[in-house]
């Protein structure tokens, strides 16, 4: 069996529900890499999802700010506004579990973060330099973020980096000597693909399907409208950016 690896969730309950339908059957281990609340409509939901899953997960920089221990200051102010609403939406027993996630972990032949694994909390690994700055910062062969609501994968052999391209829905071995991995964002892709993006790893075989998931995109809208977040962070769901 595999891990299910998702970041990014966001409160977005239609999309979570979506990714767990399609992936059902095919995992044995949940992964979730941060951000799980903000921006959405459904935080304790969410929360509740994932706790009943029994999945290892670690914080972003979302259950950071939503619970006080990092400024909004360097937010946008659909960000800010999003996140001050939800530290109200959360229920004492969310916010305790949220508090006692922690920033790093490391599974088997993995270390988790949201950010990077220098930063956990805001750096976005988008470069060949940062790539090969954050190899001294973790230790395992492998490193799972999130963040950049990107989904890819880059390898290091003999400091040379590989991005490396992925077919949905094939299995396709892990590459490089070193590597990281994003499996995109469940609720609010970045890629201009509005579809849910999760990955499924196998620790044993050394691979990993990428997928993307159709959901009821007006549904998580109507949520967002519902309790009068932003109108961005509801239209921006359709526009997968």
């Amino acid at each position: 069996m595999r891990t299910l690896l998702l970041s990014d969730i966001h409160a977005n309950l239609p999309a979570l529900e979506e990714v767990l339908s399609d992936a059902h059957g095919l995992f044995d281990a949940t992964w979730v890499l941060g951000d799980t609340i903000g921006y959405g409509a459904d935080p304790s939901a969410v929360i509740g999802v994932v706790r009943d899953f029994d999945a290892l997960a670690i914080a972003g920089n979302h259950e950071e700010a939503a619970i006080g221990r990092m400024s909004t200051k360097a937010f946008n102010p659909v960000a800010r506004e999003a996140i001050e609403w939800t530290a109200e939406a959360l229920s004492e027993d969310d916010r305790e579990y949220v508090k006692n996630l922690e920033l790093t972990l490391i599974v088997d032949r993995f270390t988790l973060v949201h950010g990077s694994p220098g930063d956990p909390v805001w750096e976005y690994i988008e470069t060949g330099p940062q790539v090969l700055d954050n190899l001294e910062h973790f230790e395992t062969q492998a490193c799972a973020i999130g963040h950049s609501h990107m989904p890819f994968t880059v390898g290091v052999t003999d400091g040379e980096v590989s991005w490396v391209d992925h077919t949905p829905r094939e299995r396709e071995q892990l590459v490089g000597d070193r590597l990281y991995i994003n499996p995109g964002s469940v609720g609010q892709p970045c890629d201009r693909d509005n579809r849910a993006s999760y990955a499924l790893i196998d620790l044993e075989t050394w691979d990993v399907e990428f997928r993307r998931v159709e959901y009821d995109i007006p549904r998580a809208q109507a949520r967002i409208r519902e309790f009068g977040l932003p109108e961005f962070l509801a239209e921006r769901l359709e526009w997968g950016q």
